[in-house]
């Protein structure tokens, strides 16, 4: 594909392409329709040869050009995959930009935000108790508690009550972590009912290391024909004015986050049981 996109990127050969695709012509033919000189047109004809662009026969003294049409139809379909990428995406973008800007107006003093409430439901296609290990084993926590764009740097997941949570993110692509922490959250479980209910209170961290706001999820599980139902309450209390950002991304976010959770459930019935995954920057109860 890089190959066929370099021959295409020159407008001289961009210009013989469009010719040939109407019909095969000379390299003279070609030279005076694209008005270039003819060792010019045949270097552009070779380019786009090698390419796989176009095939060549030799007719007396005469060299035939034709246009490959299958290259084309890969480069479109290909085209095609990422327009269709990129219009998901924008819709995302788009969306958090509209919330945020929402929220920043809403965010006038402190408290706007308390008592707001969010509420998630999934079906997952693992029993309850494939479901809790999820939910509460550090290791395994971090295989989807972020949003699609941000991976687990930092996880402490202590599931009894009274238990510390620590949960730190960087960018996805940001392996090395050389650049700075996208997020940081600080937290302690308050109701653990195995299998069944787990509750407990987060509390992101603005950069200046104060408080943002503080969450109170209320998870609860149960069995249901296939698998599971999980569903999530998520309560903001203490907003201050600098949380808008992160109140605005609480829907999208948290909500990409389950989705991550019912993809690592289903894959793992299907791949069969998984052990908890090893990072030294983890650790759970």
């Amino acid at each position: 594909m890089d190959g066929l996109l370099a021959a295409l990127a020159d407008p001289a050969r961009w210009r013989l392409v469009r010719l040939l695709a109407e019909r095969p012509r000379a390299v003279g033919v070609l030279a005076r329709l694209a008005e270039a000189r003819q060792p010019q047109t045949t270097k552009h004809l070779q380019a786009l040869e090698r390419a796989g662009l176009v095939a060549v026969q030799r007719s007396g003294q005469r060299r035939i050009y034709a246009l490959q049409a299958e290259p084309l139809r890969e480069l479109a379909a290909e085209l095609n995959r990422l327009a269709e990428l990129a219009e998901q995406a924008r819709q995302t973008f788009d969306r958090y930009g509209l919330n945020l800007d929402a929220e920043r107006l809403a965010a006038a003093e402190p408290g706007w935000a308390d008592q707001r409430s969010f509420r998630f439901r999934r079906s997952l296609a693992g029993p309850p108790e494939l479901v809790w290990r999820h939910l509460t084993d550090a290791g395994l926590l971090a295989r989807w508690w972020t949003p699609d764009d941000l991976r687990v740097s930092e996880l402490v997941f202590e599931a009894l009550p009274g238990g510390r949570i620590v949960h730190e993110y960087r960018d996805a692509e940001d392996l090395d972590g050389a650049d700075p922490v996208a997020g940081r959250a600080l937290g302690t479980v308050e109701e653990v009912l195995p299998g069944e209910r787990l509750t407990y209170r987060l509390s992101p961290l603005l950069a200046d290391g104060g408080v943002a706001f503080t969450a109170h999820l209320d998870l609860n599980l149960r069995p249901a024909p296939g698998g599971s139902e999980l569903d999530v309450d998520f309560r903001i209390t203490g907003s201050t004015i600098g949380s808008a950002d992160f109140i605005a991304g609480i829907e999208l976010g948290f909500g990409q986050s389950l989705d991550r959770l019912v993809t690592t459930i289903a894959t793992t019935q299907t791949e069969g049981p998984a052990p908890s995954a090893t990072n030294p920057s983890s650790s759970g109860a």
